[in-house]
């Protein structure tokens, strides 16, 4: 499976984006997907991340309430709706993922996916 993101930009403090992770492979459905994020000078750190079934759903502190992680097994992609940005949220958004044996996985840890899209930039402007 190769991934894909998208949807990147430059957004003020308050607006909106939603960013897209498009997938290969039909099998898309049984992958658990992620979204990561590095901001210059930082580590990659954990977003979102919910299950193959896309019934179950986990977020970093720093962004719950205001991002929203779904998919659409059909369209074999992910998304992460941001809202209410912050200037703290500019960072390079990865997508990753990983095969999820039960439908209602997920991981908050980077170790466990191993499949990474190239990243795409987001920019919040105060």
């Amino acid at each position: 499976v190769q991934l894909q993101a998208s949807g990147g930009g430059l957004v003020q403090a308050g607006g909106s984006l939603r960013i897209s992770c498009a997938a290969s492979r039909r099998s898309f459905n049984t992958y658990v997907m992620g979204w990561f994020r590095q901001a210059p000078g930082k580590e990659r750190e954990f977003v979102a991340t919910v299950s193959r079934n896309g019934l179950v759903a986990y977020y970093a502190d720093s962004v719950k309430g205001r991002f929203t992680i779904s998919r659409d097994n059909a369209k074999s992609t992910a998304y992460l709706q941001m809202n209410s940005l912050k200037p703290e949220d500019t960072a390079v958004y990865y997508c990753a993922a990983f095969y999820g044996r039960l439908p209602q996985i997920t991981s908050q840890d980077m170790n466990h996916y191993n499949l990474w899209g190239q990243g795409t930039q987001v920019t919040v402007s105060s």
